[in-house]
């Protein structure tokens, strides 16, 4: 690594204002910084220095998420093979299901990182401005919340879409109001139904006679169509990295424990949703609400959500009782929209667009209520 900076170091030169290759300044600033620590530093006023910059925080939260996007490769193999008949065991044809899986998902995370980084850069080369690291982690949530057949065309134009219309229109990284991978998924769910929603198209590649059915789905009748142990370690069709809830409780504990994920809105998201469940099953007016409360964090993308969309730190709520109220809204929304309306059985992917926009409006109030009980002791 040591070659590598000097390199660096020696190239930097060339690369600032009146060098060779001036008009690439921010392309090379980009990734060096990416590499290594930046040396711009504040040198006066009373500051707390730390070696965690936004580049290894947004780092973090892709080491997180490793869990649940190499099972997700594993389980597009492993959907597709047990569709055919090839292989219906787990432990049958593992290469196999991990290579096609592969071949699925990779070329969908190389299209959501090449359009959204490559509008990044033309942006911040045409303001003159250092590159944005928040996407790093929205290049791999796309592909994560996108179902493995999805055209590749479809995710860079929402990956365009996304990053032009909410993020860069605000400002760019940390002026953002909506999370911007669930805008990608949102435009691409009201703009191409069919290609984000019904029977085809959560297993690749699939015969036609071939029931694809996700949990969600089959949840209206009033059962799930899974046992609870596929559902718990992903071994069922959805969304390629909303599957496993055992991968993404890694992704939460390495959160957690690096203090980048907020256990806060985590938990309060959960008990939301636990808190609608438990409602819905004591009416039962239909199959859906006597389903256990339990099964809706097995199903589909809540668990997902909970953890890596609800806690970003940009969009969600930043008072601690904000973050307890900001998580049990969209919990609670989240259940309300898959009971209420089959016809958007995702609900969590609503309820955290909604809670974004509510965020700033929770911490308005949280404050004005320390403001009003300080001054009240005063």
């Amino acid at each position: 690594m040591k070659f590598l900076k000097d390199r660096i170091i020696e190239w930097r030169p060339h690369f600032e204002k009146g060098g060779k290759y001036e008009r690439f300044h921010t392309v090379f600033d980009g990734f060096s910084t990416f590499l290594f620590t930046p040396d711009s530093v504040t040198t006066q006023g009373a500051h707390i220095r730390g070696g965690m910059d936004l580049k290894r925080t947004m780092f973090f939260v892709i080491l997180a998420m490793l869990p649940a996007f190499i099972f997700g490769m594993f389980n597009v193999g492993h959907q597709h093979y047990l569709s055919t008949g090839e292989f219906t065991s787990v432990g049958d044809g593992i290469l196999e299901k991990f290579i096609f899986g592969a071949l699925k998902v990779i070329p969908i995370v190389v299209v959501a990182y090449g359009v959204g980084l490559g509008i990044e850069f033309f942006i911040a080369s045409r303001k003159g401005h250092s590159i944005n690291e928040g996407y790093l982690v929205s290049g791999l949530l796309i592909p994560l919340v996108m179902p493995p057949d999805i055209p590749l065309w479809m995710v860079g134009l929402a990956s365009a879409f996304a990053v032009i219309f909410a993020k860069e229109v605000f400002g760019g990284t940390g002026m953002n109001v909506l999370n911007v991978a669930l805008t990608a998924r949102v435009f691409l769910f009201f703009a191409y139904p069919t290609y984000m929603s019904g029977d085809m198209v959560w297993i690749a590649d699939k015969p036609d006679t071939y029931s694809g059915a996700t949990a969600l789905a089959n949840s209206i009748q009033g059962s799930t169509g899974f046992c609870t142990t596929d559902m718990f370690l992903g071994f069922i069709p959805g969304s390629i990295g909303e599957t496993s809830k055992l991968a993404i409780l890694m992704g939460a504990a390495f959160l957690i424990f690096t203090g980048i994920g907020s256990a806060t809105v985590m938990i309060s998201v959960l008990i939301g949703a636990g808190i609608m469940g438990l409602i819905f099953n004591a009416i039962a007016l239909n199959d859906f609400m006597r389903l256990p409360f339990w099964n809706h964090y097995l199903m589909g993308g809540l668990m997902f959500g909970a953890v890596f969309m609800a806690t970003d730190p940009v969009t969600a709520a930043q008072t601690e009782r904000g973050k307890w109220i900001y998580g049990l809204l969209i919990g609670m929304m989240a259940v309300m929209i898959r009971v209420f309306n089959p016809a958007y059985p995702e609900g969590i992917m609503l309820a955290i667009l909604f809670g974004n926009v509510m965020a700033p409006l929770i911490d308005h109030f949280v404050v004005q209520s320390n403001i009003k009980k300080r001054l009240a002791r005063a």
